[in-house]
């Protein structure tokens, strides 16, 4: 578990990245600012006053009235996300005392979607104890997606499986594999795979084990991304994994922007914000 944070924080460090906390007000996120920047993590900042580049960001972006745009920038988390449109920040971390919606509705608005994704989502990467490191998507956002929906999820998460793991396995999980099942969450999965380019639908035994994978000609069962077909299915596999597995979730990351955005717990401790934003800037 340690290597993993180890790789992100020595990322980190290599780029001196200026990231906006829209929360500093708050003591866990202040605390956590200090550390990172005497850890050499990151150059945290606060609120810069509203600037031109910030206006027309908002303005070119989705063809507001400047007065509109203006009245926006007035909002905490619309300023940070408009700073990293800007260029004024490279990431944004936010969360700790605003709910996730309003963290995604901020950055879509500002910072925009990625080219090819259409649905803003989240991921969390767990490391087991055994030391085996996978991203897991989406336990925290989309609840029900549909299958174009799940199809954005899967290649937004090959991508942060890329840039944190160094290669993306991508398993798109269901209760059958291949053919051998046959109901409509079935066909979703089967679809969104299609459309997605990646495995699926495969059970998580065959995605994660080699013998059992070559039993069910489901590939090579060494799967580090596991797309779950709704929330239900995902936040209960993670905690499940924390809980019975001694698993650590670090998370969620919000994904599929064109820059990156964090969205912090609100009960996230400063360690939590710490390694969070170690992630983030490795992302950056």
């Amino acid at each position: 578990m340690v290597l993993f944070l180890d790789r992100m924080a020595q990322a980190a460090t290599t780029k001196a990245a200026q990231v906006v906390f829209p929360e500093l007000d708050d003591l866990r996120v202040a605390a956590a600012a200090k550390r990172l920047e005497a850890e050499g993590l990151c150059v945290p900042i606060g609120l810069s006053q509203v600037s031109d580049a910030q206006v027309a960001a908002l303005v070119e972006a989705r063809g507001m009235k400047e007065s509109m745009a203006r009245r926006l920038l007035g909002k905490p988390l619309y300023r940070a996300a408009a700073m990293v449109a800007a260029g004024e920040a490279d990431a944004m971390v936010a969360g700790a005392d605003s709910p996730t919606r309003r963290v995604i509705e901020a950055a879509a608005m500002a910072i925009g979607l990625d080219e090819g994704v259409e649905t803003p989502s989240s991921f969390f990467v767990m490391l087991f104890p055994d030391g085996r490191e996978l991203i897991f998507a989406d336990c925290a956002v989309n609840v029900a997606p549909d299958a174009g929906q799940l199809a954005d999820i899967a290649r937004a998460s090959a991508r942060s499986a890329a840039d944190l793991l160094g290669a993306a396995r991508v398993a798109m999980l269901s209760f059958s594999t291949g053919t051998s099942g046959a109901g409509t969450s079935v066909d979703l999965v089967r679809v969104a795979a299609a459309r997605a380019g990646f495995a699926g639908p495969v059970q998580a035994d065959a995605a994660l084990d080699p013998e059992i994978a070559a039993k069910k000609g489901a590939g090579a069962g060494d799967a580090n991304v596991l797309i779950f077909p709704d929330l239900d299915a995902g936040n209960i596999a993670y905690k499940l994994c924390q809980e019975l597995a001694g698993a650590q979730a670090l998370g969620p990351f919000l994904q599929g922007f064109r820059r990156p955005v964090c969205d912090l717990s609100r009960g996230a401790s400063v360690d939590d914000i710490v390694a969070a934003t170690a992630v983030t800037v490795a992302m950056a």
